[in-house]
């Protein structure tokens, strides 16, 4: 498929015969989460994806889903709430997160998941036997797969029933916009290299961010230039191209995802899980150098920080049973990511650390507050050990186009676009204005619960467009 930048052209100029009521740019949980509540309420719309398959960053992520007051909460016995979600949210983002989009998230991605089960089959199970970081009650929802991919092929398989138009291997490169920035079509090239146009009343942008645009990398997000980049290549911000060329407002662009287990040389995600439940992160001199349990976004400024920008998660047998329960755990594994120690001195030998430094790090993890780091240890780690040499990854953006509790695209003076839409990583997101700002699941809280907002306010642009 030919690469071309993303433009917006005339409206006066389009040509094209075909026409949808909506157009969604992006088949991951976003825009399929946006295709199934547009269905539901009766609404035509079209998907474009660039891929060859719906995947896109939903897949390479953990899958899990954040989410209060939902019914397979009811199920498992758990008691939360809206109120509880929000100041979470804005808890882990210290008061920086737009309030607006905390609300609107907080109270919306409930009703999303249950009308995704309700209506579509997706079955929502409670992780409840562990807690991830900043969260204050058990909310992390999953299919049973336990994995994003898991997640996508449900999503998808949905879709298919409900007869909804995903077209793949589109890649959008064109909006057609008129004086006031009103969209009235598409462009999108195939793989034979031609461009196709489509008519449409509205457009959601659901095409996630920034973290495959190397340039927009370096220019944004300064600190994560070198380091690898685990999302998805996709993610080359067409969404801010657009938006500064239609004279939208941006937001938040100093926030993203970043994650402190990406196992080297595997390139795997190395659920962190196994952090919150008691293992630890050492350096190259045998030394811990920051409270794991503060969270894994954070941490890969963390260990890049480290010499050679990498550290070792280090677990115990009890651990290692825990985390072989997460399939993306099990693969890594499988591929050779898990090295084994039978005590502190092979331990050593494999980071190639002294004995002294690693035993006396070691040493410290006891059922108690660790001064230094302030860290509170639930139990000691006992031999055999099992290492997992990790690097600091980036894999999503969290600022983007900044939108209205409706996922209107905003102008520059703050007053919406008439007819675009914009959630999940296209989207400023509710994890403020840094690394430190992401509260696990916010990803897919804002892909999910974006979605669900913008169909609905989609219905309603359609609804006074007929009046």
């Amino acid at each position: 498929m030919s690469a071309q930048l993303p433009k917006v052209c005339p409206a006066a100029e389009l040509q094209a015969e075909e026409k949808t009521q909506v157009v969604i740019v992006g088949a991951g949980a976003c825009g399929l989460t946006a295709a199934l509540a547009l269905y539901r309420q009766g609404v035509d719309c079209v998907v474009l994806e660039r891929d060859a398959f719906a995947a896109g960053s939903t897949a390479l992520s953990s899958g899990f889903v954040p989410a209060p007051c939902t019914q397979a909460q009811k199920n498992q016995g758990i008691t939360d709430s809206v109120e509880t979600f929000a100041a979470d949210i804005q808890a882990k983002a210290h008061g920086q997160a737009a309030p607006h989009l905390v609300q609107a998230y907080a109270q919306q991605i409930g009703p999303a998941l249950d009308a995704l089960e309700q209506h579509h089959g997706l079955p929502w199970q409670v992780l409840d036997n562990f807690m991830y970081p900043g969260h204050s009650v058990h909310r992390m929802h999953t299919v049973p797969e336990k994995t994003g991919a898991g997640l996508m092929s449900r999503l998808q398989a949905a879709a298919d029933v409900a007869g909804v138009v995903v077209l793949t291997q589109s890649q959008v490169t064109e909006l057609w916009a008129d004086g006031q920035q009103r969209i009235h079509g598409v462009g999108f090239v195939r793989p034979d290299g031609q461009v196709e146009r489509l008519r449409c009343d509205a457009v959601m942008l659901a095409c996630n961010g920034f973290g495959g645009a190397k340039a927009m990398v370096n220019e944004l997000l300064p600190e994560m230039a070198q380091a690898t980049y685990a999302g998805h290549v996709g993610n080359d911000g067409s969404a801010i191209a657009w938006g500064r060329q239609l004279g939208a407002r941006l937001a938040d662009l100093g926030a993203y995802q970043g994650h402190g287990s990406w196992a080297l040389p595997q390139g795997a995600l190395i659920s962190w899980a196994l952090m919150m439940e008691g293992g630890v992160q050492i350096n190259a001199h045998g030394e811990r150098f920051h409270d794991e349990t503060q969270g894994y976004s954070e941490a890969a400024v963390q260990v890049l920080g480290q010499p050679g920008g990498v550290a070792w998660n280090v677990f115990d047998d009890t651990l290692l049973a825990f985390a072989q329960d997460f399939p993306d755990f099990v693969s890594a594994q499988n591929a050779g990511a898990v090295q084994h120690a039978a005590d502190a001195a092979a331990l050593a030998q494999l980071i190639g650390c002294s004995l002294d430094s690693l035993q006396a790090t070691m040493n410290a993890i006891q059922p108690a507050t660790d001064t230094a780091t302030g860290r509170h240890f639930k139990r000691e780690l006992q031999a055999p050990f099992h290492a997992i040499k990790v690097t600091g990854a980036l894999f999503h953006t969290q600022g983007g186009l900044d939108i209205d509790a409706q996922a209107r695209v905003l102008r520059s003076d703050g007053t919406p676009l008439p007819n675009l839409l914009a959630a999940g990583g296209a989207a400023r997101g509710v994890s403020g204005q840094a690394v430190w700002g992401y509260l696990s699941g916010n990803g897919l809280l804002s892909a999910i619960a974006g979605g669900h907002i913008a169909a609905q306010t989609a219905q309603q642009l359609l609804k006074d467009a007929a009046l």
